[in-house]
């Protein structure tokens, strides 16, 4: 029960997110597109995590490089995911208002790319390495 509300929660906050991405693309004063090049962020970002989870299989370890590695490939994804909005705003490709949107719903969307890690990732019975 409770791993169902969890990712009931984690599915409505995840389209919040990609309610305020769409809007930041899709409303008529803002009227392009460009901005859903973060949807490649949104999907690359959990990949050093499970690279790094293969590949150190101790779980005891207090930290190991691989895991340090995946941390900061992950960091700098995050990172251009909410400095690429930014930079098509300033050359102006996009409006201010779109850039806005589409950070808030970078926010949402990571909050929620770290919730179900944190949800799902103990290793417990409701693991998603068990899907």
């Amino acid at each position: 029960p409770c791993a169902v509300a969890a990712l009931v929660a984690l599915s409505f906050s995840g389209a919040i997110g990609l309610t305020f991405l769409m809007l930041g693309c899709a409303l008529e004063y803002y009227g392009v597109y460009w901005p859903l090049f973060v949807l490649i962020f949104y999907f690359i970002c959990p990949i050093p995590h499970f690279i790094a989870k293969r590949v150190s299989d101790d779980s005891d370890a207090a930290s190991s490089a691989c895991r340090e590695l995946a941390y900061f490939f992950t960091t700098g994804i995050v990172v251009s995911a909410f400095g690429f909005p930014v930079i098509l705003a300033r050359v102006e490709a996009i409006k201010w208002g779109a850039c806005g949107l589409v950070l808030a719903g970078n926010a949402v969307i990571f909050l929620t790319i770290l919730g179900f890690f944190l949800v799902f990732g103990r290793g417990d019975d409701f693991s998603w390495e068990q899907w």
